[in-house]
This record gives structure tokens, sequence and C-alpha cells, in this order.
């Protein structure tokens, strides 16, 4: 099946007590056993599993051509349940990109986990560079974030995850911003794949939850279900059904999202008052033909520096109307941050940027307000 029809049937059927086409949720945290002790419907309590959980660890694994899914409480316990169940048998550096999500460095600093943690940075655009660090010390996870948070940047997933498997080294995708409807990296060499379902997949702005995909079963996968369960780093019922509803119109919002995001990029890159914008869409964008070969659309996220510095990108996300000034992305709503002053000192963001979610809204809607904000500088 082609991925819009996985979307909306993966992971659901109808209900065999009334009839329902919407899967109910399933807010009960035990099962009855059977008379002989046994839990013949599969279930026993919620913690271990859940009808809602299940469905959509079912669809989340279709979607991106994995074998299994592991849905957490976030995408943060996604990302560091991902680096643990990695480790065991993939001892060695930790190899991160340059830019990624800011989230990654305090969990590595301020945690005895993340403080036991060998790591490396490398802008990973550079293969030469990845080559090197290879073979400077022995990698044990190579974690590939692309399109990546907050400049946009593009990496090579292939080529990538190819130097990486030669030095014997596990390699993890964070997809949050492609999403499977634009990019399946386990096709691309990655064993792993998280999601912040918090974005694009809830789609909404109304669940808080994540998960992990394997490429194939085995400790990998046992280490997640192990971390899910014990320690209870689990996505509730409720956001379970949640993200499976925002996974049947995913691939129909990406294409608006795709749409919107590229019109919004192109106005800006003509704009007198903007130096440079962050958008793989772009001929201009140095990873453009890497995106090109690897990805089925560019994205929702626009990231673009005014002309000035911070003052000026104040001014702009403090003029703008439909935008809403915010955290995160990938809802309905056009979003807009100063991701220098969000990061702090460690940001990869210069302070004359600004990121935006592109939302569902009419693009010239969103033209003719960043227009009018750009106008305030």
């Amino acid at each position: 099946m082609r991925i819009e029809t996985i979307a909306v049937h993966s992971g659901r059927s109808i209900d065999p007590t009334t009839g329902a086409v919407s899967a109910p949720l399933h807010l009960s945290t035990t099962f009855e056993r059977h008379s002989d002790g046994s839990f013949p419907r599969g279930f026993e309590y919620s913690r271990d599993d859940n009808p809602n959980r299940r469905s959509l660890e079912t669809c989340l694994a279709a979607l991106e051509g994995g074998v299994a899914a592991v849905a957490f409480s976030s995408g943060m316990a996604a990302i560091s349940a991902s680096i643990e169940a990695l480790q065991i048998e993939h001892k060695g550096r930790l190899v991160l990109p340059r830019d990624m999500y800011f989230g990654i460095r305090p969990m590595l600093a301020e945690t005895a986990f993340g403080r036991s943690i060998d790591t490396v940075v490398v802008d990973m655009a550079d293969l030469a560079a990845v080559e090197a660090v290879c073979r400077a010390a022995k990698p044990g996870i190579i974690w590939i974030e692309t399109p990546s948070n907050p400049l946009v940047s593009v990496v090579d997933i292939a080529a990538v995850a190819a130097i990486g498997r030669a030095h014997g080294a596990a390699i993890a995708v964070d997809n949050t911003w492609a999403t499977p409807v634009l990019q399946q990296p386990l096709q691309l060499g990655a064993d792993l794949i998280v999601h912040s379902l918090t974005k694009y997949i809830g789609g909404h702005s109304d669940v808080m939850a994540g998960a992990a995909i394997v490429r194939e079963h085995g400790t990998h996968h046992d280490e997640l279900r192990a971390i899910q369960r014990h320690r209870g780093v689990l996505a509730s019922p409720f956001d379970s059904w949640l993200a499976l509803r925002g996974i049947a119109t995913l691939p129909a919002r990406m294409a608006v999202h795709n749409a919107n995001a590229l019109a919004v990029a192109s106005f800006l890159e003509t704009h007198p008052a903007v130096a440079k914008v962050h958008y793989p869409g772009l001929p201009s964008h140095a990873g453009h033909e890497v995106a090109t070969r690897q990805m089925r659309g560019y994205g929702g996220m626009v990231s673009f520096e005014v002309r000035g510095g911070e003052r000026e990108a104040m001014l702009v996300a403090a003029t703008l109307g439909i935008f809403t000034r915010a955290t995160s992305l990938g809802g309905n709503h056009s979003l807009v941050e100063h991701r220098a002053s969000v990061e702090g000192p460690e940001t990869t963001a210069p302070p004359s940027l600004l990121r935006l979610s592109i939302g569902l809204e009419n693009a010239a809607d969103l033209i003719d307000d960043l227009s009018r904000a750009l106008r305030s500088i």
C-alpha cells in the first residue's frame, strides 16, 4: 500500500463490539484474566501494553517500513531511550551533528546517564569530517538529524550511514521534521528512527509523545521495550489515540505544509530586509541536491536571518499577526520563534535568525503578514 493508505488504515480495525469505525479510547489500566489465569485478549496491565498504544505502534512501524515501534511519553524520552538501547551492542563515541535539537545538549550535560557518554560533534554535511571523526576514535552511534533544527541543514543519510557502518557504528536518525511522508531513513541505511510525535505526526499541538522505530528485531528493540515498560516512560492511551488520529491526515497535511513553506521561503529569499533563508527547497540551499534525492518534499520548516541582529529579529516576531510566537512546530497554526534566545549560549542560531513553522493557513496570507512585519525594520 502507498503511504496515504497506510496512514488511514494501519493499526486500525472496526470495533468488534459496536462496529465503530473510529477506534475507541481504552483508559482501563487493567484487563480481565481468563478462568485459567491467562490473558486470551492479549492485554494484562496498561503499562505493559494498551490497545491504543499498540495501534499507534503498529501504524508507525508500517509508515517507516520498520519491524516494530515503541511509543514513549515524549520525544526526549524516545531519544534518550534510543541512545541507551543502541549502546548495548555499539559501544564507543556518540557522534552528533553540529546542528540538532537543543534538548539533547542539556540531557547529555545535566544527567548522570548523559555525562557517562563520550560524545563528539561534527558537521555531517562534510563527509570527509565524518570519516575523520570515525577514524580518530571508534564510533558507537552516529546520530543524524535531517533537516536539522534550527538551521534546516541537510545530511546525506545513505552516505553517512555507509561511513558509520564501515566503522561498526549504529545509525540513528531523528526524522521528526521530515516525517515518514517525506523521508524513510530505514531504506537509506538507518538502524533506528526517532520521532517527536508532538510535532507533525500529532499535528494539532495537543499531544506529548515520542517513538522509536527499529529496522529489525533484536537487542535494540528488546531494550527499548524494557525501558518503556519498566521505567514507565510510555505514551498514554489518550496521547496514543490522538497521535493515531493525527496520522490519518499526515500525508494531506504535509502536502500543504510543503507548498506553503516553499512559497514563504521563495518570498523571503527576494526580500531586501532578509539576509539569508534556510530552506532546502530553494536551489540556493547547500543541501538542495541531497534533499531532492532523498526526500519527497522539503518540509514545513523555514528559518531566515533578517538584516541586523537580535533587536530587528525580535521586532519582526513581535509585529507578526498571523504567526503565533510560541515554541514547538508541526501544528495547524504557523509559529515563529527566536531560537538564539530560547537555546542560550550553545545555540547554533545567529541572533538575527527566526524559525518559522509554516502551518495550514493560506500561503498568501502568511506572506502578507511577513511583508508587513519586515517593513518594521
